[in-house]
């Protein structure tokens, strides 16, 4: 009996050890606003659920996510600067790019408005004005989409910040940027989803100064990386989560996420 006992325990054993063995998952870099706001976290138990597949999640910017799938430690990337995403799709490095969601960048800054930044008709003038005024402004600094974004905007408006004293990078993720302006009473750009899904956990004492201008558009893209390149890759599981994510049933999940006011955070435009 002794010796049937021990036999049972060794199949039931080596059959534990083969399920979790053979439990299938993938990295996913994407950026620290899909993390921060909590989209993540409500989308992906729908896709392990439906295929199996756990998804691991790095937050980072979406320079370095990229970067994480240039070098192959990422089967897909999330993030939210097209130019870079289309440049390193054509580059070789990832093996597809689609269109996911968006939402917008917004200013923020103290309640006050002490540069009365609310009066501004553009995002240029928004800077313009940040700038004439020395207003305090605080930069991720970090290449992320929206550090990318802010560049973008700086450039266009004909100003370099860099090394002046009213600019401040802190090379940090959107949650913590939010939190630095708000203790140092600065402006900064973010995006909507963080900035609403934070704003009054975080307790900030800070307002939506600027919305609105089309240049604060802000596309999400996902792509695969690229297994020519990288052959230790999960490229079939990453294709799953792409067609996921593109799918009625992804882009529905997106749709569903709201803050704890109801608004939409993400809106999907996949289809």
């Amino acid at each position: 009996m002794g010796r049937i006992v021990f036999l049972l325990s060794a199949i039931i054993g080596l059959c534990i050890t083969t399920q979790v063995s053979a439990e299938t998952s993938i990295i996913c870099a994407s950026t620290t606003s899909t993390e921060n706001s909590g989209l993540l976290g409500h989308i992906m138990p729908a896709f392990e659920k439906k295929t199996g597949i756990k998804v691991k999640v790095v937050a980072r910017g979406t320079g370095a996510a990229i970067e994480m799938g240039k070098r192959g430690d990422a089967d897909v990337v999330l993030v939210h600067a097209k130019e870079l995403e289309l440049k390193a799709l054509e580059e070789g490095w990832f093996a597809s790019r689609y269109d996911v969601m968006y939402n917008d960048f917004i200013i923020i800054g103290p309640k006050d408005d002490p540069s009365k930044i609310k009066r501004s008709k553009t995002v240029i003038e928004v800077f313009k004005k940040i700038a004439a005024d020395n207003a305090l402004f605080v930069s991720r600094g970090d290449k992320s989409g929206t550090h990318i974004k802010e560049l973008d905007i700086w450039k266009k408006a004909g100003i370099d910040p860099k090394g002046q004293k009213w600019y401040l990078e802190v090379g940090q993720g959107m949650e913590k940027t939010q939190r630095i302006a708000n203790e140092k009473r600065a402006y900064t750009i973010g995006d909507r989803g963080t900035w609403l899904a934070v704003k009054d956990r975080d307790k900030l004492d800070m307002t939506l100064v600027f919305e609105g201008d089309p240049p604060l558009f802000n596309q999400y893209g996902v792509m695969a990386v690229n297994p020519l390149r990288h052959k230790h890759v999960k490229h079939k599981e990453a294709l799953e989560f792409v067609n996921w994510i593109i799918s009625k049933e992804g882009q529905q999940a997106i749709k569903s996420f709201k803050d704890s006011h109801g608004n939409q955070l993400f809106y999907p435009n996949a289809m």
